[in-house]
C-alpha cells in the first residue's frame, strides 16, 4: 500500500512538474528580409499576426543569423553551435546530398525530450536525409515530423499557385519530385504546394491540442517554406496582397501564424507559452521583387554585409514579456541556450557553446549577455575564418564577397560575380548609426577600436576547431524517393495521398499509394 502511494505521489508530482514548465513555439521563415514584415516598415506587406505579436511582444532590431545561407543558420539555430563546430559547411545540403547534422550534435529538441516535453518539427528540415533517412528530425530529438527536408526549389516545380499556375522561377529538373514526409515515410510526392501551408498548419494545431489537452509541456519548431523561391500561396492568397507574389507567400505565411496563435489560446495556454520568431538569411535578391527585401541594410542572402545576416526577430509571452523594442543583440545561436534554460534543461558543457543567454533582455529588460558576433559567408573555410566581427556598435569587415544578386541590382558588391575581397586593415563601420554600412571609419579615433576586434577576431580563429564538413558530397542514389528502385528515375518518384486519418486528430493525413 505504501509502495503504491509513493508511486502515486511520484505520478502526480511528475505531472504537475511537466504542467508548469513553459511550452516554446519556434517560428523560423526562410529567405525573409529585415525589411520585409510591415511592422518592421514595409509599406505594402500584410502581416497583420506578426505586427500583433510584435505589438504583444518584444521586437528585436538587432538580432543576427548564423549564416546568410540556410543549412548552416539552422544548425545553428538548434544546436547553439557555429556551424563550422558541426561541419555544415560550406553552402549547403541539396536533393542528393549524403551528409547530414552529424548524431553527435546535441539539438535543443534532445535537452527538452529529457525534460518531458513533446517534440514536434512541421516544415522544412535541410538539415540531411542520408541513406536509411537517417539524418531526419526523428534521429535528433523530434518526437513527429512533417515537412519537405530540403527548399523546395530543389525539386521539380509543378504548381505554385492556383488555377493551375505554373511556378515563376526554375527549379531543379533533374531531381527527384519534392517528398513529403511524415516522420521517415514519404506520404505524398510530389508535395502540393496549393495545400502544403494548410498541411502545415493542420500539423501544428493538431500537435498543440494534443499536447495542451494531455498537459504535456510542448516544443514545436515550425519551419517554414515560405518565402522562399519560388513563391506559393493557396488560392485564398493567390492575387490577395497589392505586394504581388511575394506578398500572397508571406501573407499565408502570416495568416498560419495567426492560426497557430489561435490553437495555443484556445487550448488555454497562452499565459504558458513561450513564442519566438525569425528567419534563417537575407532576402534573395537575384528574384529582384519577388525575392524578398532587406530594407535600409546593405546587400542580401549569400553575403556578410547587415543585409544578408540581420534578420526580423519577435519574442512573445504574455504577462512574461514586457511589449516593446529593444536594441540589444541577440543571435540565433542564443535561441539554443535562452530555450535550454527556460526549460529546465541544462546547457551542455562537453563542447563549446557560442549562444548565450537572452533572458535578461526578454524578461527584465536588461541588457544583452552578448556584445560581440562573428560573421561567417556562405562558403567559409579555415585559411580564412570569420569574414566580419562586431563589437557594440563597430563592425569590421576583413573579407567581403559577392553574394546571390545580379544585375539590374545596383550595388555591385553584392552581386555573385563579385570575388573575394581582403581588406587591410578592415572595413570598420558604425552600424548603430550607419546600418547601410556607406561610411567607413577611419583615422587615429578608431585606431584602438579597429586592434581590440583584430585581437578578439584573431583569437577566435585560433581556437575554432572546425567539423569535418558533412556537405562533401552527393549521389543521386540519395534523393528521396517513395518507389525505390523505380523506373525511369527520378521522375517516377510519384505517389499518390488518401486520407487516414492522423495521430493529432487533424486532417488531411496521408498514405503511402505506390
Amino acid at each position: 500500500m505504501a509502495a503504491a502511494f509513493v508511486l502515486l505521489f511520484l505520478v502526480f508530482f511528475v505531472s504537475v512538474h511537466d504542467a508548469q514548465k513553459p511550452n516554446i513555439v519556434l517560428l523560423f521563415a526562410d529567405d525573409l528580409g529585415y525589411g520585409d514584415l510591415g511592422v518592421y516598415g514595409h509599406p505594402t506587406s500584410s502581416s497583420p499576426n506578426l505586427d500583433k505579436m510584435a505589438k504583444e511582444g518584444l521586437l528585436f532590431t538587432q538580432f543576427y543569423s548564423a549564416s546568410p545561407v540556410c543549412s548552416p543558420s539552422r544548425a545553428a539555430l538548434i544546436t547553439g553551435r557555429y556551424q563550422t563546430r558541426s561541419g555544415i559547411w560550406p553552402s549547403v545540403f541539396g536533393a542528393a546530398s549524403t551528409g547530414g547534422l552529424p548524431h553527435n550534435e546535441t539539438t535543443v529538441a534532445e535537452i527538452l525530450k529529457k525534460e518531458g516535453y513533446a517534440t514536434a518539427i512541421v516544415g522544412k528540415w535541410h538539415l540531411g536525409v542520408g541513406a536509411n533517412n537517417t539524418y531526419l528530425p526523428t534521429n535528433h530529438g523530434f518526437d513527429y515530423y512533417m515537412g519537405i527536408p530540403y527548399s523546395h526549389d530543389m525539386c521539380p516545380c509543378l504548381i505554385c499557385f492556383y488555377p493551375d499556375q505554373p511556378c515563376f522561377d526554375k527549379c531543379r529538373t533533374d531531381d527527384t519530385p519534392c517528398p513529403l514526409f511524415e516522420n521517415t515515410k514519404i506520404v505524398k510526392q510530389p508535395a502540393d504546394f496549393t495545400t502544403l501551408t494548410a498541411t502545415y498548419t493542420n500539423a501544428a494545431t493538431g500537435f498543440i491540442n494534443q499536447n495542451a489537452e494531455a498537459k504535456k509541456p510542448f516544443f514545436l519548431y515550425m519551419p517554414y517554406q515560405h518565402t522562399h523561391h519560388p513563391q506559393f500561396a493557396s488560392k485564398a492568397f493567390r492575387n490577395s496582397s497589392i505586394r504581388g507574389t511575394f506578398g500572397d507567400s508571406l501573407s499565408e505565411m502570416d495568416s498560419s501564424i495567426g492560426e497557430i496563435f489561435q490553437a495555443i489560446k484556445s487550448a488555454g495556454v497562452e499565459n504558458n507559452t513561450f513564442v519566438f520568431f525569425t528567419a534563417d538569411n537575407g532576402p534573395s535578391l537575384t528574384r529582384q521583387v519577388r525575392g524578398g527585401n532587406q530594407g535600409l541594410l546593405k546587400c542580401g542572402k549569400g553575403t556578410t554585409y547587415e543585409g544578408g545576416m540581420r534578420e526580423p526577430a519577435i519574442a512573445w509571452m504574455p504577462g512574461k514579456i514586457k511589449p516593446g523594442r529593444t536594441n540589444e543583440l541577440g543571435a540565433t545561436v542564443d535561441v539554443f541556450v535562452t530555450i535550454t534554460k527556460l526549460a529546465g534543461g541544462q546547457v551542455p558543457t562537453d563542447r563549446p557553446i557560442d549562444g548565450v543567454d537572452m533572458s535578461p533582455i526578454l524578461f527584465e529588460g536588461g541588457q544583452s549577455n552578448r556584445n560581440f558576433y562573428y560573421y561567417y559567408p556562405m562558403s567559409p573555410n579555415p585559411s580564412t575564418g570569420v569574414f566580419a566581427t562586431r563589437l557594440k556598435q563597430y563592425k569590421a569587415h576583413f573579407y567581403t564577397k559577392g553574394g546571390l544578386a545580379g544585375p539590374p541590382y545596383y550595388d555591385e558588391d553584392c552581386w555573385g560575380k563579385t570575388p573575394e575581397k581582403k581588406h587591410d586593415p578592415p572595413l570598420l563601420f558604425d552600424i548603430m548609426q550607419d546600418p547601410s554600412e556607406k561610411y567607413p571609419l577611419s583615422g587615429e579615433k578608431y585606431a584602438a577600436i579597429l586592434e581590440t576586434i583584430v585581437k578578439m577576431t584573431e583569437k577566435f580563429n585560433s581556437e575554432m576547431i572546425w567539423g569535418n564538413s558533412e556537405i562533401h558530397g552527393s549521389n543521386s542514389s540519395a534523393m528521396p524517393c517513395c518507389r525505390p528502385s523505380c523506373s525511369p528515375f527520378p521522375s517516377c518518384c510519384t505517389c499518390g495521398t488518401k486520407n487516414t486519418g492522423s495521430p493529432f486528430g487533424f486532417s488531411p493525413a496521408f498514405e503511402l499509394l505506390v
